[in-house]
């Protein structure tokens, strides 16, 4: 008897490995198992990001009376807090797990502007990654790499792979990897798993014929990052963004259909198709590993 009884402990196993877990805002932090269960509010805060391994969702908390945003960290389990006290400024926000879950890059207001920090998960050991310097170039949608040991970020114009001590190892010209296209602040990047892919936010110079929807049109690149074609995944009457990888078949993103007042959270085919809505009234999902 003792085969089967290890099979099955085995393939136990196996299903619980490949459970995860969704961290999303519906204008507070949640967390939803991604094949379904009910949602469980963690939190007050916005941006959030969970783990790697599902335990913990970074986010930064807001308060309408003082204006500060700190990074923070939650545990799911006990939905206890610790905000991160030693970073030096009041307004951070976005924060981003490295893929191992002990770092966390965001944003940082300090100087005058922008900048990429980088602290350990515990909220100790602030460094800069990158300052915008005395030409104000600040790099939005900083997305930590596959290697966990670079980023992917943009400066409107340009897409950057940097080390993490700044350094360029990599660029492609918004221009011309996008026809059409352009990159806003808050576009997001979503470095592939595997780490040959980014998913990138690209609003569209294209005739919008939407009453609801006010600004350029949003859709879904994926970049090559070996040969530096970047296909469309999304159709230009989709209106999805925001996109977040739940493995290299589909991902989670944001979207608004025609006629919806509220954006909700849909699942799409990393090859393109029909969206299949995951969850009304949210947006800004991070998945966990499987």
């Amino acid at each position: 008897m003792r085969g089967p009884v290890v099979l099955l402990l085995a393939l136990a196993a196996s299903l619980h490995a490949a459970e995860q877990t969704v961290a999303y805002t519906d204008g507070t932090i949640l967390t939803r198992a991604l094949d379904g269960g009910k949602p469980r509010r963690i939190t007050e805060g916005a941006w959030p990001d969970i783990s790697p391994d599902g335990t913990k969702v970074a986010y930064n908390t807001e308060s309408a009376k003082t204006m500060e945003r700190r990074i923070a960290v939650a545990d799911i389990a006990t939905r206890r807090s610790t905000v991160f006290s030693e970073i030096p400024s009041d307004n951070c926000h976005s924060p981003a797990w490295s893929p191992d879950g002990k770092q966390i890059t965001f944003y940082i207001y300090a100087d005058s502007d922008w900048h990429i920090g980088l602290v350990n998960a515990d909220g100790t050991g602030f460094r800069y990654v990158h300052k915008a310097g005395a030409n104000h170039r600040t790099r939005w949608g900083a997305a930590w790499a596959a290697d966990g040991k670079s980023l992917f970020c943009q400066d409107l114009d340009t897409l950057y792979r940097i080390a993490l001590d700044g350094k360029i190892l990599a660029q492609w010209s918004v221009e011309k990897t996008f026809p059409r296209g352009g990159l806003n602040s808050g576009a997001r990047l979503a470095p592939s798993p595997d780490g040959k892919s980014l998913l990138v936010d690209v609003d569209m110079g294209e005739d919008v014929n939407r009453e609801d929807w006010d600004g350029p049109p949003p859709s879904i690149w994926q970049l090559d990052l070996a040969t530096g074609r970047a296909d469309r995944i999304t159709k230009p009457d989709q209106y999805l963004w925001e996109p977040a990888w739940i493995n290299d078949r589909e991902i989670l993103c944001n979207g608004l259909p025609a006629g919806s007042k509220t954006f909700s959270i849909f699942r799409l085919p990393v090859a393109g198709g029909k969206p299949t809505l995951w969850v009304k009234k949210a947006r800004s999902a991070s998945v966990s590993n499987p």
